[in-house]
């Protein structure tokens, strides 16, 4: 979302691109997914931890911590950046606290965090590195890009879920792949990122960015392809190794995109 949204600035400042990279990647995405471990307690693979440690009280703190740093430093960007970080951190900590657990409304927190994770970030980072008034948001094409990273979110979501059923079902979370199912999941995430594919090519006009877009994820959606074949015959290679990479493919595919992007429109 960060290089997609720098890509469709004309003239971002560096220093606050710069912060807005280090605040969101190093801090607020960590803290969050400290926060959510600590809950948890996931005795199975999860994120990019094969076999997770044994989470403790100290974890708790350090979420809080790093949303405590994040904020200090988001105070240099501007107070737009500020009222995202504090939305982001409010709503993640409603996802996994065990008193509110959004996580476990599939439809709700599917949808939910798509939007928070791609449809926000995405607008909140363009305008913060851009420097622009909240006034912004109702600029047609920002809300497209918008709505572009909500559904890139929503096709890949429920696939990091698909290994971990039993570890959500022990914890009685109905998440929106195990409401799907295994085959589903394949199945709601071809539909959607169809629709995601459509609208990138309404979104650049139909011009040969569309073809380099292609190009650059061709090794995630032959490797998506070939992997769904392999689960619609045996479910039990909806893992955690082949979901990992899948999601390194994707995001080398994506950010590769962007960053070329950012080269040619300069």
């Amino acid at each position: 979302m960060f290089w997609f949204a720098v890509s469709q600035s004309t003239a971002p400042s560096i220093g606050k691109s710069i912060l807005v990279l280090i605040v969101v990647h190093l801090l607020l995405y960590p803290a969050s997914n400290a926060y959510n471990s600590y809950f948890d307690k996931d005795e199975g693979s999860i994120g990019g931890l094969e076999t997770p440690p044994p989470v403790d009280k100290d974890l708790y703190w350090v979420s809080w911590l790093l949303d405590g740093i994040a904020l200090l430093l988001g105070m240099f960007v501007n107070w737009p950046f500020i009222v995202y970080l504090l939305v982001y951190g409010f709503v993640t900590k409603a996802y996994s606290h065990d008193r509110i657990r959004l996580k476990k409304y599939p439809i709700l927190s599917w949808f939910l965090i798509s939007f928070l994770q791609g449809g926000i970030t995405y607008v909140m980072t363009y305008i913060s590195i851009n420097d622009l008034p909240m006034s912004s948001l109702t600029q047609p094409k920002l809300l497209f890009g918008g709505v572009l990273a909500t559904l890139n979110l929503m096709a890949l979501y429920p696939v990091t879920q698909v290994y971990q059923h039993e570890e959500d079902a022990r914890r009685g979370d109905m998440t929106i792949s195990r409401l799907l199912g295994v085959r589903g999941t394949f199945f709601t995430a071809i539909a959607i990122y169809i629709f995601s594919l459509i609208g990138f090519y309404k979104y650049f006009d139909g011009s040969y960015i569309v073809l380099l877009y292609l190009l650059f994820l061709m090794p995630a959606i032959v490797f998506f392809l070939r992997w769904f074949w392999r689960v619609h015959q045996d479910a039990h290679f909806a893992n955690y190794r082949y979901t990992m990479r899948m999601m390194w493919l994707s995001s080398i595919g994506l950010n590769s995109f962007f960053l070329l992007l950012i080269v040619l429109t300069r």
